[in-house]
């Protein structure tokens, strides 16, 4: 069955930089739109960025210029390299990816979520 597996989440202070990472298994298909979206307490979950098969890239308002979404489509894997981290990108950031099935249909799929958090 087709997983995703995230890693990179932590404690960091604010002004540093992460970087997670988020690996499909059990697909022989390259994913096709992959994305990051994060939840704060007490609010909605949010899209942080996203990325085609083909590279194209968007970003919410709040991370431009500080976030940049990257994928190898090799290792079915998208990266998001976070840069000058403030306290409110504090959140459990999701990998989001939409993967082709057998039968060709698109099915979207989670990751478990990993914890950022950005002191002040």
């Amino acid at each position: 069955q087709v997983q995703l597996v995230e890693s990179g989440g932590g404690l960091v202070q604010a002004g540093g930089s992460l970087r997670l990472s988020c690996a499909v298994s059990g697909s022989i298909f390259t994913a096709d739109t992959m994305a990051w979206y994060r939840q704060a307490p007490g609010k909605q979950r949010e899209l942080v960025a996203g990325i085609t098969s083909a590279g194209r890239t968007n970003y919410a308002d709040s991370v431009k210029g500080r976030f940049t979404i990257s994928r190898d489509n090799a290792e079915n894997t998208v990266y998001l390299q976070m840069n000058s981290l403030k306290p409110e990108d504090t959140a459990v950031y999701y990998c989001n990816a939409a993967v082709r099935a057998a039968d060709s249909r698109l099915i979207n799929y989670w990751g478990q979520g990993t914890q950022v958090t950005v002191s002040s």
